[in-house]
């Protein structure tokens, strides 16, 4: 009695860690026996919300808090108790006392689940990747991955894919990230025979993103094309798929299917996930631009992604005006901004669309024009500018981009009166885009719906159906609490 006297009168000079410690050491011993439950009931949904709980109290997370919780979940001595605590900075002898005392009220499992084992390297991994000691995170992430070749059960597989995220997140911001592409494969092949789909969608993910780091598109697009199908399981790992597939697609010049997976991406993100969405709208105008569409102006203006969006707005506009002299002051004042986002090379693309667009616009605006007038109001800098116009023209003409005639003798353009666009079939191709987007939509809508298993072959209890709805209120206020780091 006289030591827990002391215990509760040590904490009287108000501490800041002192005081934090004990409540965050507290959530994260619930959430260990929420993983136990969830373990021996074989409960999947019970982890994902303990990786959601565990997200919240991320900021939290501090050196003397891990090394209690360690000793609580793990047993002391053993070695990866061992292991995991050479991984943590040591801190002052006195926060250390508070956090063994607390910690010591609890007696350590014996023999810790597999599943704990795995959210403590977890927890360790996202403590070290914050505080920037990005060494250490290599270790400790190469450690896990190595426990977890070891382990086949399908209650690990929700915390093994947020491994293999933090996995490679280590290895890229080290600049290593072309180290771990064979065990990346090797992961892959070993979650395929285990019928992992989670972590085949995380990993497919992350081999995407490791050879469109180092722009090896060819290589992408084949382990792209052969990895087995299947449905999504995670919404933001789908996103990132349909990412990953616009900016394959775009390299490869089909920027229709490009267009259409950049869009469905931006869309289905989370509101909060700002950064990604804002990456898939940088590609997205830039596709729609090589399409030789513009985009809305209400794209550039959505909220948190004015600022973002400010250099690929001025691009649109010398794009829509066809202004080649506006195209290159614009190409060379952002040039550092599209070389960071990875677009400067499709922006060189964009060169003959202005062209192009200016020279509907003057075949609009003139019935006839000489060859030697267009070079100019193109602004066309070449060494013989009335050869280039007059190539140009004809390969417009050829293309449909213009209802124009060329006449070589005497060196003119002659646009031929433009008839009621009614009459044609643009119309009826629009419409028909409409009516394919609202159906994709609504078939996406109809997979997403959520049904009650076997609810047609038994009928529950009333203390089931009370139970079911409680599960299914806490399940939607989680999912709108949605976590996205990941973005």
């Amino acid at each position: 009695m006289t030591q827990d006297v002391e215990m509760k009168e040590l904490p009287a000079p108000s501490n800041s860690v002192t005081s934090t410690s004990p409540s965050t050491l507290q959530h994260l011993k619930e959430i260990a026996s929420l993983i136990e439950s969830s373990a021996y009931a074989r409960e999947v949904r019970r982890i994902v919300r303990a990786i959601r709980l565990t997200m919240i109290l991320r900021r939290k997370l501090k050196a003397s808090v891990l090394s209690g919780f360690l000793n609580y979940a793990l047993t002391p001595g053993s070695e990866v108790h061992s292991r995991l605590l050479s991984y943590l900075p040591k801190e002052d002898e006195h926060d250390m006392e508070v956090d063994t005392a607390t910690s010591a009220a609890q007696t350590p499992a014996k023999h810790p689940l597999p599943e704990l084992e795995i959210y403590c390297y977890l927890l360790v991994l996202i403590f070290l990747i914050d505080q920037k000691k990005y060494n250490e995170a290599k270790a400790c992430s190469a450690a896990s991955i190595a426990r977890l070749k070891n382990l086949n059960r399908r209650t690990i597989d929700v915390l093994a894919s947020r491994l293999y995220s933090y996995y490679s997140l280590s290895y890229e911001l080290t600049g290593d990230l072309a180290e771990i592409r064979g065990n990346l494969l090797a992961l892959h092949r070993i979650a395929t025979l285990r019928h992992d789909e989670l972590g085949q969608e995380t990993l497919l993910n992350l081999l995407l993103r490791n050879y469109l780091h180092y722009n090896l598109y060819d290589q992408a697009e084949k382990l792209r094309s052969k990895a087995p199908r299947f449905e999504a399981h995670s919404n933001q790992q789908f996103c990132r798929y349909l990412f990953y597939l616009g900016k394959i697609r775009t390299i490869q010049l089909e920027y229709t299917d490009a267009k259409d997976s950049l869009l469905q991406a931006a869309r289905k993100a989370p509101v909060s996930a700002l950064g990604f969405r804002v990456q898939c709208n940088k590609w997205a105008v830039i596709v729609r631009l090589l399409l030789g569409e513009i985009p809305e102006r209400t794209v550039f203006m959505q909220k948190g992604m004015e600022k973002a969006l400010r250099p690929y707005f001025e691009l649109t506009n010398a794009v829509r005006i066809g202004d080649l002299e506006l195209f290159k002051s614009v190409a060379e004042k952002f040039s550092t901004t599209f070389s960071s986002d990875r677009t400067h090379n499709l922006i060189v693309r964009l060169r003959h669309n202005v062209i192009r667009t200016g020279l509907r616009n003057i075949s609009i605006s003139y019935s006839r024009i000489s060859l030697a007038d267009v070079a100019q109001k193109l602004r066309l800098d070449s060494p013989n500018p009335v050869a280039d116009a007059e190539s140009i023209v004809a390969k417009a003409i050829r293309d449909g981009a213009i209802d124009a005639t060329l006449d070589h003798e005497n060196g003119w353009m002659v646009s031929k009166e433009t008839g009621d666009i009614y009459s044609t079939n643009e119309p009826q191709f629009a419409f028909n885009s409409r009516i394919a987007f609202c159906l994709n939509m609504h078939n996406d809508a109809v997979r997403a719906l959520r049904f009650p298993p076997n609810s047609h072959k038994e009928k529950e209890s009333a203390e089931k159906r009370r139970e079911r709805q409680q599960q299914e209120q806490e399940l939607a206020k989680h999912i709108a609490e949605e976590d996205d780091d990941e973005f």
